[in-house]
């Protein structure tokens, strides 16, 4: 598929692809609105008002799910308690998107409609820029351009399929996370000079660091986007002891900086949370949230455990072992994936994963597979587990090991062309599932 749509140059190709790809799925959504209803009819009654178009029917089967709570942030803020376990990053986005528009003089209205227009075109931009990004950060790291290609390639076909169409947090999250990894792949590169020399590469850090807490607003689970920077930190930091230098300093300074800007993006929003719940003067008879008593006084643990039922085993019912069955592909791809480049040494492993980065680079890919490690093993015991397969759309690491097998010999190969089939299969599906709002989400 990729060599019949290949253009001049990798990031036409990469364009040209994603318009392909995105044109599917929009038309499934679209088809969808015009068979018969949706299972759930919340989108259509909240869009209702704005409008009975076949726009308005087509926006409403894209912000099905959780997209309603985003869409409606994005018009008033946070009002309900629950409203608490989404991220202020992807609302913050459409509210200032949509202000723009409407400085030019388009989507002037504001109403609800406008706002989940607005969120599917971020969510369909921010795609195409993460696949961009994605290109750029695997070039640099596995220094391989055509490996590069087919990884990002990988990111437009991801299994998260319409979640990354739709006003969702992934599409944002997944761009600040490969781009501000981008960035930090910079400043690990051993050619200072081709980069502007150290200082460049410590600003790089640090706007690293900013975009990733961004991200964190977007997903919690960027704060795993940190496993890098605390690993270079400490790694620094023995640098620094073993042979004391002003430049060494500055070194574990920066990326000390950068990592509690990451840190920020998930306790930013709780401390808010906190001070408007539990800080202001309360009127008499009323009582303060029980979570403003806890140790670590956090809305959104407090909201995510009460209103989703998260929490370690938790999940763990009979009536869920479908979507644990559902979830079995992508949690073995991504445990597998992470365990084998995370245990590569440089050059290549008894299955044919190398890692060509050297050094720090090669830290880099092996923190990363870390994370993705975590992040498969937490959604296992602790999160509503299907939602493995949209979240990991933001994880680099098994997108370069799929591309690595698809590169490989014909036993290599031919699983990732199985791996390849059932995304593509698992998205065309999930698509016609989500726009009639039915599971799984």
């Amino acid at each position: 598929m990729i060599a019949t749509i290949a253009g001049p140059s990798p990031l036409w190709t990469i364009v040209r692809l994603f318009a392909l790809w995105k044109g599917m799925l929009v038309l499934v959504a679209a088809g969808s609105a015009l068979v018969g209803p949706a299972y759930d009819t919340s989108a259509s009654l909240l869009l209702a008002p704005a409008s009975n178009s076949s726009s308005s029917m087509f926006l409403a089967r894209l912000s099905s799910w959780d997209a309603v709570y985003f869409v409606q942030q994005a018009q008033r803020g946070y009002v309900f308690e629950q409203e608490w376990a989404f991220g202020e990053g992807l609302p913050r986005i459409i509210t200032r998107a949509l202000r723009g528009l409407n400085s030019v003089g388009l989507l002037r209205d504001g109403g609800l409609e406008a706002i989940a227009m607005v969120g599917v075109m971020v969510a369909h931009v921010s795609h195409l820029l993460s696949s961009l990004a994605l290109f750029w950060l695997g070039a640099l790291v596995l220094g391989d351009q055509r490996q590069a290609l087919v990884a990002a390639c990988l990111h437009v076909l991801s299994p998260a399929g319409l979640f990354l169409s739709a006003p969702y947090a992934e599409a944002g999250f997944s761009y600040l996370s490969f781009f501000g990894l981008y960035l930090f792949a910079v400043s690990q590169s051993p050619d200072a000079a081709a980069y502007g020399g150290e200082l460049k590469k410590d600003g790089a850090v640090l706007v690293s660091g900013f975009l990733l807490g961004r991200a964190t607003t977007f997903r919690t689970n960027g704060l795993l986007n940190g496993v890098p920077f605390a690993y270079a930190f400490c790694r620094d930091c023995l640098r620094f002891l073993s042979a004391p230098s002003l430049a060494g300093l500055r070194r574990v300074v920066v990326l000390g900086v950068a990592g509690l800007c990451i840190a920020a993006g998930s306790v930013w929003p709780q401390a808010v949370a906190y001070t408007r719940y539990c800080g202001e003067p309360l009127a008499e008879g009323l009582s303060r949230p029980e979570w403003c008593s806890q140790t670590i006084p956090s809305i959104y643990s407090f909201v995510q455990r009460r209103y989703w039922g998260t929490g370690l085993f938790q999940y763990w019912t009979i009536s869920n072992a479908p979507l644990f069955l559902l979830a079995a592909p992508m949690l073995y791809i991504l445990i597998r994936s992470g365990w084998e480049m995370a245990t590569a040494s440089s050059g290549e492993s008894a299955e044919g994963v190398k890692i060509a980065a050297k050094g720090d680079m090669a830290d880099l890919v092996k923190a990363l597979a870390a994370a993705q490690i975590i992040l498969a093993v937490t959604a296992l015991t602790s999160y509503h587990v299907q939602i493995i397969t949209r979240l990991s759309s933001g994880y680099a690491v098994w997108y370069w090991w799929l591309a690595q097998r698809l590169a490989g010999d014909k036993k290599a190969g031919g699983f990732g062309k199985g791996v390849v089939t059932f995304m593509i299969m698992y998205a065309g599906i999930q698509a016609v599932l989500f726009s009639s709002f039915l599971p799984p989400a």
